[in-house]
């Protein structure tokens, strides 16, 4: 692409690359705008305006308009959108943004996104956060491309750089059910259940009823034995800081599997999570009794939307894991 001051003679065909006043009577509105290919009838009414040049912007051979190459580029990125739960708008000044079509999260492949923004500066694809959670019609991803054409060549490489990097992983289980610890027995459990339904609804899960039992194994054990939801979420009355605590104890006596205890994310360190046969149970940490977002929320997400977790992946959680303080928990960052 040739960009530059362009005299009038030779601008039909060119990218207008500035908007211009002219002529009413010429031209509807009394105005060219930037971006739009120059016509016959816009170069006369430039003339007519008393310009010799404008700022312009002539193809080469092999270059792509910025529209063919932002849609070409969101299909390289989202090849199949109906499988990939995401749905790709309309081209327009070098722009295609991209939709969640349900609730979830949203994967992404960022060495496919680092490759692809390396190629050309011009050509560019900026996403939400790996796995963020997602709400229908939410914006994931936008494809923009910066100049007005971009070389057929460089476009190739980063469709192939691109290729598949974005997909929703949908919400896979219907139900959950919160199981409470009380230690003096006078808890109703009613905080945080409700906490708990609105962090459940926002993925369009059902919470189950209240559930408050005794702060012992034995107690606890016998009630997630009987749930019947497809998560099993503890949120115990006395916090859970060892591995041989009450909670994870219960989780064994039911007969199930502790796989990841603690977390390196702020607020959010006391969290757990395991199995009971093929249900996830996640051992909720005390800052989860506030709606503000906190370790829980990544690791509660991302079970429900059926994406595989890891201790190794709860590791890497650290970097960006420091979150904004939740006052009202007990034992604050700084005294």
């Amino acid at each position: 692409m040739i960009f530059g001051p362009v005299a009038l003679d030779a601008a039909e065909g060119c990218v207008l690359a500035n908007s211009q006043e002219v002529p009413g009577d010429l031209v509807r509105g009394g105005r060219l705008k930037k971006g739009i290919v120059l016509r016959a009838g816009d170069v006369a009414a430039l003339r007519a305006a008393g310009l010799e040049t404008v700022l312009a912007a002539r193809l080469e051979s092999g270059d792509l308009s910025e529209d063919a190459a932002a849609e070409r580029l969101a299909r390289a990125l989202v090849p199949d959108p109906a499988r990939a739960g995401l749905r790709l708008g309309q081209a327009a000044t070098g722009r295609v943004n991209v939709y969640a079509e349900a609730p979830g999260v949203v994967e992404v492949v960022a060495d496919r996104v680092h490759a692809l923004n390396a190629v050309d500066p011009m050509i560019t694809v900026a996403t939400v956060p790996e796995w963020q959670r997602v709400g229908p019609r939410s914006m994931v991803a936008t494809v923009k491309i910066i100049a007005y054409a971009v070389p057929g060549a460089a476009l190739e490489a980063a469709c192939h750089a691109g290729q598949s990097a974005l997909r929703l992983r949908p919400v896979v289980v219907k139900s959950a059910q919160l199981i409470q610890t009380s230690v003096s027995g006078g808890e109703d459990g009613e905080k945080g259940q409700r906490v708990t339904a609105e962090r459940l609804a926002r993925l369009g899960v059902t919470p189950g009823p209240v559930c408050v039992v005794r702060h012992a194994v034995d107690a606890l054990a016998e009630a997630i034995a009987r749930v019947e939801a497809d998560v099993v979420l503890i949120l115990t009355g006395s916090a859970t800081s060892d591995p041989l605590d009450v909670a994870p104890q219960a989780v064994r006596a039911a007969g199930g599997v502790v796989d990841s205890f603690g977390m390196p994310v702020d607020p959010g360190n006391l969290l757990f999570f395991g199995r009971l046969g093929d249900k996830p149970v996640i051992g909720l940490p005390g800052c989860a009794r506030s709606p503000a977002l906190n370790g829980a929320d990544w690791v509660l997400e991302r079970l429900l939307c059926g994406v595989p977790l890891s201790a190794a992946d709860v590791a890497r959680m650290g970097v960006g894991g420091l979150l904004k303080e939740i006052p009202v928990r007990g034992r604050l960052r700084e005294g």
